[in-house]
């Protein structure tokens, strides 16, 4: 992806410190640059740059893969397949739980709890494998400025009580949650589009985005003519990226819609 920052993708590190002098960190600032830019910041030459271009270009291209490798890839793959809702009547639904590497999309007229749910998920990808869990951190996405660090503290006690039995362990619980209220769509993209690095450095194994239903219904009027051309352009391009984090990470993405 071209969000992928430079350092990802093989470029030393004292060219990228170079680069990012100039606000060039991603994939995507490298190759908007054309040789002649990129040969004045960089100090290559033509032929250096130009082989630093393919470089970059190569690892934001999507790999083709054949049906045998992806099955062989995920046969090999020791991490979860699911995330267990410990709700076993939903987790018999859903073959096993909130699948990792997939987009799920959690539906439901208003009030019937899918925050509620969703911050669940949240205190359930912290506990460790023993308990079901990805021992983990989560990036909460808020939309609707409805997350209540309350409310997850008192459903990971009242589900939890033998472990949640000390204020250390509902402490840790609590720093591994990220909140991000985001309200409006650019910013809800600008987030998604930042989260892989996040992923990795804070070691986060689920996302949750509670919802990206509510800002595309206050920013896009469909009665309008060509809003629903450019909703439509938003949605696609916002499940494109979260598809593409949790097929890289192994992850639950999960989003709450009406």
């Amino acid at each position: 992806m071209s969000n992928k920052k430079l350092r990802r993708v093989g470029v030393s590190q004292e060219l990228c410190d170079r680069l990012s002098r100039h606000q060039i960190v991603t994939c995507r600032d490298f190759l908007c640059l054309s040789p002649l830019e990129l040969m004045k910041v960089t100090g290559l030459s033509y032929q250096g740059v130009h082989e630093l271009l393919r470089m970059v270009s190569r690892a934001c291209a999507p790999q083709m893969k054949t049906v045998y490798g992806i099955k062989t890839q995920r046969s090999a793959n020791l991490l979860p397949a699911f995330l267990s809702t410990t709700l076993s009547a939903l987790d018999e639904a859903l073959h096993g739980g909130i699948a990792c590497g997939s987009l799920t999309e959690i539906t439901g007229p208003p009030g019937c709890g899918k925050t509620q749910f969703c911050m669940m998920m949240s205190v359930l990808a912290t506990l460790p494998p023993n308990m079901g869990g990805l021992e983990g951190a989560v990036v909460y996405i808020d939309t609707e400025s409805a997350f209540s660090a309350e409310r997850l503290i008192e459903i990971a006690e009242s589900r939890f009580p033998r472990y949640f039995n000390t204020e250390e362990k509902l402490l840790l619980t609590s720093t591994k949650v990220y909140v991000y209220r985001e309200l409006t769509c650019e910013k809800v993209l600008q987030r998604i589009e930042s989260l892989e690095e996040e992923i990795i450095s804070k070691r986060v194994k689920v996302v949750i985005i509670d919802s990206i239903a509510s800002v595309v219904r206050k920013e896009f009027d469909t009665q309008l003519q060509g809003n629903m051309k450019e909703r439509n352009k938003f949605l696609a391009k916002g499940a494109s990226l979260l598809k593409y984090l949790a097929e890289e990470f192994s992850i639950p993405v999960s989003c709450p819609v009406v």
